[in-house]
């Protein structure tokens, strides 16, 4: 298993595609954005995922982090984080974390933020393991589409 951060040029139809198989296991009821979407220049993102170089090099892990700068600093904010259902147990998910939290360290992040719903126990454990903690605040969320 390879941890790695994928770039825009990495991209292609096969990765593409297992992505997305791979982002409805987290959510099947979510479109997902392009890739050339997410790879846009003015996206300060960092993908990291997960290779099995043993399984005709199928992505079977990823977790995105978006960098932004407000008033209170500069910050990284996780989403999309997901390992294949089949290779999960693995230290899949840690890696990718791990790798997310470095990049951070490196671009300078002051905090790196994530939501997780109250029923991902096993995805809580990893974080609060990793050094993440609750924050004394709510997200809400306004749909404007």
């Amino acid at each position: 298993m390879n941890i790695d951060i994928l770039q825009p040029s990495d991209v292609k139809e096969a990765i593409a595609k297992e992505v997305k198989d791979l982002f409805s296991q987290l959510n099947p009821s979510i479109e997902q954005v392009n890739l050339s979407e997410v790879f846009k220049p003015e996206n300060n993102i960092t993908f990291a995922y997960c290779m099995d170089r043993e399984n005709n090099n199928k992505v079977v892990g990823i977790a995105l982090m978006c960098a932004y700068t407000v008033v209170s600093g500069f910050k990284g904010w996780v989403e999309d984080v997901v390992v294949d259902k089949a290779y999960r147990g693995r230290g899949i998910g840690r890696k990718l974390m791990e790798k997310l939290v470095d990049e951070g360290r490196e671009k300078g992040l002051s905090e790196i933020l994530l939501f997780s719903a109250d029923k991902r126990i096993e995805a809580i454990s990893l974080y609060k393991s990793l050094g993440f903690q609750q924050k004394e605040s709510r997200i809400y969320v306004l749909k404007t589409s």
